[in-house]
């Protein structure tokens, strides 16, 4: 990989639970982080193992490493949704992260 492969802006965020001015509970999403990622889809075994569970969209999301990541955030890539499924940190060196998500259904 080099440097160019990372050629996309995703942002990562997290589920935020706070209280209004109302005193109520308010959830929301909050951007953590913005990093340059290399972005494609599921293929080959991978893509039917994934499929035999679900049907819907899955992507990968190749990034340097950033710390804090964990599977209750979310990525946000365009106007479009992913929930974090797995984080991968590769070869265990603190230096490039693989993140596997399924697209959030945001119909209904």
């Amino acid at each position: 990989m080099t440097i160019g492969d990372l050629n996309q802006r995703i942002t990562l965020q997290k589920y935020s639970i706070g209280i209004s001015e109302n005193g109520y509970e308010t959830e929301s999403w909050i951007d953590y982080k913005t990093v340059w990622a290399s972005v494609s889809d599921l293929s080959g075994r991978e893509f039917y193992q994934v499929a035999a569970v679900q049907a819907e969209k899955t992507v990968k999301f190749l990034i340097r490493f950033v710390a804090g990541i964990d599977c209750s955030m979310r990525i946000q890539f365009g106007d479009r949704l992913y929930n974090i499924v797995a984080i991968d940190n590769m070869k265990y060196d603190k230096k490039l992260i693989l993140i596997k998500t399924m697209e959030v259904n945001m119909s209904g």
